[in-house]
């Protein structure tokens, strides 16, 4: 297998069918994906560094190794993706408007991310660093935090937030007065907003 590295840099893709394929030794630098398709695609040992994807699927890809650098994903559909495997030299990215559902952050550092608009359910943030990040508009259902650190964390315009606090470093996130009986679920409590 022919392992020379082909560079592409300020191109633009648009409604590219990669689906189910593999694509190796690439680097992608300030390239922009419009409509690709890149689901259960191999992109294993490709970087890609200052790119945008715009409204493609990339769930179920294989990313093994993969780098990510200032990369910002819009309205993309990304299910099922193990992010925990990535490039770990090769690791800043933002999401928006995308639907991350049953995808794996296991481990990873995810520091000062930005998740805006998104759907996260069922995601995996288990032993993850989001200290600093900010959850915006996002829906958290059934999402996973083990050991997870979310030390401040801005959490007040998502929903389903549901974790334990004493799994997980909470110092300092940020949480509306109606998420905390969602996050004191646990005590049986009967919290009420009336005194009446």
């Amino acid at each position: 297998m022919n392992s020379e590295i082909v560079t592409h840099a300020d191109k633009t893709f648009k409604q590219v069918d990669y689906a189910e394929k593999g694509l190796r030794n690439r680097e992608f630098v300030r390239c922009h994906f419009i409509g690709c398709d890149f689901s259960k695609s191999d992109l294993r040992t490709n970087d890609f560094e200052d790119c945008t994807f715009d409204a493609c699927n990339l769930s179920m890809a294989n990313l093994q190794g993969v780098g990510l650098r200032n990369v910002v994903f819009k309205d993309c559909k990304i299910m099922g993706l193990d992010f925990s495997s990535l490039n770990k030299f090769m690791f800043s990215f933002s999401f928006e408007k995308c639907q991350l559902d049953y995808s794996i952050f296991y481990g990873a550092n995810l520091k000062k991310m930005r998740f805006s608009k998104c759907s996260l359910r069922e995601v995996d943030f288990s032993e993850a660093d989001l200290s600093a990040s900010v959850f915006a508009d996002c829906d958290l259902l059934g999402a996973t935090f083990v050991g997870t650190n979310i030390e401040k964390v801005d959490f007040r315009t998502s929903t389903n937030v549901i974790l334990d606090l004493d799994l997980n470093k909470v110092k300092k996130a940020k949480f509306t007065i109606y998420q905390l009986e969602l996050l004191l679920l646990k005590y049986d409590l009967a919290i009420e907003n009336d005194l009446n």
